[in-house]
C-alpha cells in the first residue's frame, strides 16, 4: 500500500545534535522568515537580536519568532 507523505505541522530541531549549533539556527532564520512570509520583519534584524547575548538568548529569540512553527528539543 502506498500513501501520501503526511506533512508535519511543526519542524523539529534537536538542540543536542548538529542542528543545535548556533550557526545552524542563525542560518535557518532566513529560510523560516521567507517560508512564513514574515512581512515587515527583516531576517538580518532577527539574526542580530539573536547574537546580542549568549546561546540561551539566541534560542529564546529564535523561539520568540518561530516557536509557533518550530519545536526545539533538548
Amino acid at each position: 500500500m502506498i500513501r501520501k507523505k503526511i506533512e508535519q505541522e511543526f519542524d523539529v530541531i534537536d538542540l543536542t545534535g548538529p542542528e543545535g549549533n548556533a550557526f545552524y539556527l542563525l542560518g535557518k532564520v532566513k529560510n523560516y522568515a521567507r517560508r512564513l512570509n514574515m512581512n515587515g520583519i527583516d531576517a538580518i534584524d532577527i539574526q542580530n537580536e539573536m547574537m546580542d547575548g549568549d546561546y540561551e538568548h539566541l534560542i529564546e529569540v529564535f523561539d520568540k519568532y518561530f516557536g509557533a512553527f518550530v519545536i526545539l528539543e533538548r
